[in-house]
């Protein structure tokens, strides 16, 4: 291969790999941003809110990337959440109505699917925040 070649080939990779690692960059960008906004509308933690999340199951009726190859089909996904209106065809989306969806279901929609699972405000502050930093 003559020496230009090889020279583009580089010149080649070296862009290719200063894209990537610019995307992955500035993907963490968005995502530490998103997890701001999250905890200054709930006052709770998405980290936290993530294993609040796995250890109440919620991944077990509602697609939320908890558990690669699990992602429950009774509720409906949680991806997104951030962008609804509505929340349980009811309440308007905001930080008070998510949590009091998340802690008393039974009480804001009696007989719906979801049931109560005794989640504690702290954990439901964290839940939200997960939640509302998916993108």
């Amino acid at each position: 291969m003559p020496s230009s070649l090889k020279f583009l080939a580089i010149y080649l990779a070296a862009g290719f790999l200063a894209a990537a690692a610019s995307l992955v960059v500035i993907n963490r960008e968005d995502q530490a941003a998103a997890n701001a906004t999250a905890r200054a509308l709930t006052g709770g933690d998405p980290h936290k809110g993530k294993l609040a999340a796995g250890r109440y199951g919620c991944g077990a009726c509602h697609q939320l990337g908890l558990v690669k190859g699990v992602e429950g089909k009774v509720g409906p996904p949680l991806t997104g959440i951030a962008k609804r209106a509505e929340l349980a065809g009811r309440l308007q989306n905001d930080p008070q109505s998510l949590i009091r969806w998340i802690r008393f279901p039974q009480e804001v929609v009696p007989g719906n699917g979801m049931p109560d699972q005794g989640i504690r405000e702290a954990d439901a502050r964290d839940i939200a925040a997960y939640l509302y930093s998916l993108r």
